[in-house]
């Protein structure tokens, strides 16, 4: 082949790559283009409440735009409104697990995407997976350790733990709910193992409370741990004392909603919640 002929060659080597580089770059932005469209109808199915079609919207625009965190943020969040809190069915378990699921693909490029953690927490909680919930709560806060939600709901998981406990043992040993525990037998193995949890969640509650001073429902669940430590003093008179302090909680967490009430009916609007 003479110097003419290869010089032809090799242009035409270059115009092939070349074109075959403006294909790709061009597929890939047609696929972009697919995938926002996508999204888009996705999103507009999940405004209807029109979960499921929403869902495989959202999963065309991932397969079409890996890169396109919003549509695996949208396609978790579609099928976590899919899963049933409560409902312990297999179809239901692995409605939750593919929410996880696309939640954590989100934090693979997001690390910090707190709508991925706090949906993961949530779902693991409505599972009754408390511990790996509260895990992820706590990622909650680290992410943001001004909210006062993710504290509160890490109080919650210890009573969810504490209280069921306590009422299997006084139903074992035939306790009235309300009475005390007065063998120590039977008392100081539950104690022992409740009360960690109790402090804990003591901690989380009144830090929900210190972020938002009206927060209604965290004051419910102080008064809750308190009763659940009263059950664990051997003495009658701290016993007393400490479903008394309970009860000032519940006397506040009535004032707020009081307070709440008289604002609501004031700008016309319903009763407003601690949350």
């Amino acid at each position: 082949m003479n110097i003419q002929a290869r010089t032809h060659h090799r242009a035409a080597q270059l115009a092939a790559a070349v074109a075959l580089v403006l294909l790709v770059f061009s597929t890939a932005g047609c696929d972009r283009l697919k995938a926002r469209d996508q999204l888009n109808k996705g999103i507009r199915a999940y405004k209807m409440a029109q979960y499921t079609q929403a869902a495989e919207f959202f999963k065309t625009a991932c397969a079409l735009d890996p890169k396109l965190p919003v549509a695996r943020l949208y396609l978790a969040t579609a099928y976590a409104q899919q899963f049933i809190p409560g409902a312990e069915s297999e179809e239901n378990m692995k409605m939750g697990e593919r929410a996880v699921e696309e939640f954590k693909k989100v934090l693979v490029d997001e690390p910090n995407n707190a709508n991925s953690v706090a949906g993961i927490a949530s779902i693991y909680f409505n599972m009754k997976r408390l511990e790996d919930a509260k895990t992820w709560y706590q990622k909650q806060i680290q992410i943001d350790p001004s909210n006062p939600e993710a504290y509160y709901s890490i109080g919650v998981i210890g009573w969810s733990q504490t209280y069921p406990e306590r009422m299997k043992v006084k139903a074992e040993h035939n306790i009235q709910q309300e009475a005390p525990i007065k063998d120590p037998k039977v008392r100081e193995p539950l104690c022992a193992k409740n009360t960690p949890i109790i402090e804990d969640a003591f901690t989380h509650l009144n830090k929900a409370v210190e972020l938002r001073p009206d927060y209604d429902d965290a004051m419910a669940y102080i008064n809750l741990m308190y009763r659940e430590k009263a059950d664990c003093a051997a003495d009658p008179e701290e016993r007393n004392q400490l479903n008394k302090v309970a009860d000032t909680w519940v006397d506040k967490l009535m004032e707020v909603k009081r307070k709440k009430a008289e604002a609501a009916s004031k700008s016309g609007g319903g009763l407003v919640t601690g949350q």
